[in-house]
């Protein structure tokens, strides 16, 4: 099956997530993505890293320079509060709007 095309907005809440358990660099946050969706989502690299710049600009992440795994010089991201307050409440809404197309397409 081909790949799922994102929602408009859940990059941004995918991105969130995936910082949550600490800082990590932007490729293996698209990295963990695939993963975790054994490849069914498609994220664009340009609208990955849109969305990172877009989150750091927001201030709902805080980034530093180190190096990555393979000893390369890269950008490490991390949640700054206001990036973990957005994602407790993303999530949130996220689950609700899930339960809800969920209840219209089992007939409920």
């Amino acid at each position: 099956m081909p790949p799922l095309t994102l929602l408009q907005g859940t990059l941004d809440l995918l991105v969130l997530r995936c910082l949550a358990d600490g800082p990590r660099h932007g490729y293996l946050i698209a990295s963990q993505i695939r993963e975790h969706t054994s490849g069914d989502l498609r994220v664009e690299e340009a609208a990955f890293y849109q969305a990172l710049h877009r989150l750091f600009r927001q201030r709902l992440l805080e980034a530093e320079w180190g190096p990555s795994e393979n000893n390369r010089r890269a950008r490490f991201y991390s949640l700054t509060p206001s990036g973990r307050k957005r994602l407790r409440d993303e999530t949130g809404n996220w689950r609700r709007y899930v339960r809800a197309i969920d209840a219209v397409l089992q007939g409920s």
